[in-house]
């Protein structure tokens, strides 16, 4: 596929390539359909990732991919959804208005002057390393969350760190989300990050570590 290909259509079931794989990865969606991710190989290692940036994609692989999420949020009784800047915010906003919401409130890394530096923490992640950035909650935002049933959405959780550092903001104001959510669950890793804040994480599909194996990539071991 061509780099501007992916994630603009989503597959049918039969369609997934057999290990080891080349340049996509098929992840497999709950309803069996596959979405071809790129692989971006780790430097310095022989393993690899499945790739999501969900603002490049179609607007209907988009929708479908909110469609699955809510579906996996039953039981949690959502009354705000949060949103991460800035990969999330699309999936918040879809997200919020499926589950019958008129708004979302979307967390953000440009500081306003009427902002308080207080209600912000640093802010990293996995595609922007050495980025020196800072999460920010706007002050008028503060009364739609406070003793609410919370929700706080990303495009995908990685290592975790980005939805670690959003929990931690809204910690500080006494907000404690009953859950986090992700269009796609990048490797297990972001599990024991986010143990200590005993939130329910879910997902529309995970997708593996991957690892050099046969002139290509395979599920890495134990994963």
């Amino acid at each position: 596929m061509e780099p501007h290909e992916f994630w603009q259509s989503i597959a049918p079931a039969d369609a997934a390539d057999a290990p080891p794989y080349g340049d996509r990865f098929p992840a497999r969606l709950p309803d069996g359909r596959i979405l071809f991710l790129p692989i971006r190989p780790l430097a310095g290692t022989d393993t690899a990732l499945a790739s999501l940036i969900l603002n490049q994609a179609s607007f209907g692989v988009e929708a479908a991919l909110s469609e699955h999420l809510v579906a996996q949020l039953s039981g949690l009784d959502v009354e705000v959804v949060v949103g991460l800047p800035t990969l999330g915010l699309s999936l918040a906003r879809a997200v919020a208005a499926r589950l019958g919401h008129d708004r979302y409130v979307p967390l953000g890394t440009s500081e306003k002057f009427w902002y308080d530096r207080a209600l912000s923490v640093p802010l990293s992640s996995i595609t922007s390393p050495g980025a020196q950035k800072r999460l920010f909650l706007d002050p008028r935002m503060l009364p739609l969350l406070v003793g609410r049933r919370v929700l706080v959405l990303d495009d995908v959780i990685s290592t975790g760190r980005s939805m670690v550092a959003a929990l931690t903001l809204l910690a500080g104001v006494g907000v404690a989300p009953v859950g986090v959510g992700c269009a796609m669950r990048q490797t297990g890793r972001s599990g024991a990050v986010l143990a200590p804040f005993s939130v329910d994480v879910r997902f529309a599909f995970a997708s593996p570590l991957l690892a050099r194996a046969g002139g290509g990539w395979v599920v890495a071991p134990g994963v």
